[in-house]
């Protein structure tokens, strides 16, 4: 793996770090890459039972994409680009037939809770803070199946709290809406439970696991199959999200024009 992320095989549990803690561990398009290569490979090689996905520091799981990286968009076409990018990859995790688990602590925000949604369990320290506050920051959209991973979670009220009022979820409101199914009080404690857990599942049929983690997946699927590449090439062609880009890199506030 490289630097920025990190694969440590342990007995029949593989865990992935997000290794750039200074940046909160955003993720770069390399990074996305590498984990879709890994869940690719163990789909293979079955090289484990379990998977972890966790990030480096206390102050991060991951803080969605380095969005340094949109600076190279130039029209809507780039954004549908990257959202079916973003959709191959989230497919990837979402279909690698072992159990998945995403163990959180700090921000867990933007394509790093579209990874955290798509594992089969997300669990939490008192720290994390889960959302996707897009409507004060980027100005950009979710993919269709994103929008539907979010609602077969949380149901469709808390995903327009999340994206309208552009909200964290704490970690008590996560555990109440089931966005996470257990609450750690620190890091520690969650990573230690991580290991737990993942040993667990690594211990049980295997057939069993991955016949119903698929079976479930296809049936979300259904959510979202509509097609919505007129809404995205819309949203990111307009001067608003290029304008929510510029004032994050600047550290301003975005004027919003709704063009």
């Amino acid at each position: 793996m490289t630097e920025e992320l990190l694969y440590d095989k342990r007995g029949d549990v593989a865990w992935v770090t997000f290794n750039r803690p200074k940046a909160r561990n955003a993720l770069t398009f390399a990074m996305y890459e590498g984990l879709a290569e890994v869940c690719g490979r163990i789909a293979r090689t079955r090289e484990v039972k379990a998977l972890v996905i966790t990030g480096a520091g206390d102050k991060a799981f991951a803080a969605g994409t380095d969005i340094a990286q949109f600076k190279e968009f130039k029209d809507g076409e780039d954004g549908i680009a990257y959202e079916r990018k973003m959709d191959r990859i989230l497919e990837t995790i979402e279909r690698c037939p072992i159990p998945t688990i995403a163990a959180v602590v700090g921000f867990c925000t933007g394509g790093g809770a579209a990874i955290a949604a798509v594992c089969d369990f997300r669990i939490a320290s008192a720290s994390a803070q889960f959302g996707f506050p897009i409507a004060r920051t980027l100005g950009n959209c979710l993919s269709m199946s994103n929008y539907a991973r979010l609602v077969a979670l949380v149901g469709p009220q808390r995903v327009k709290e999340m994206l309208y009022l552009a909200k964290l979820v704490d970690a008590p409101t996560a555990l109440q809406i089931g966005l996470v199914s257990e609450l750690l009080p620190d890091q520690p404690a969650l990573l230690a439970r991580a290991e737990e857990l993942a040993t667990t599942l690594a211990g049980h049929a295997p057939i069993t696991l991955s016949t119903t983690k698929e079976a479930l997946r296809r049936l979300q699927a259904k959510m979202g199959d509509e097609n919505i590449d007129d809404l995205i090439r819309q949203t990111y062609a307009s001067a608003d999200f290029r304008e929510g880009m510029d004032a994050f890199l600047q550290k301003r506030a975005p004027k919003w024009t709704g063009t």
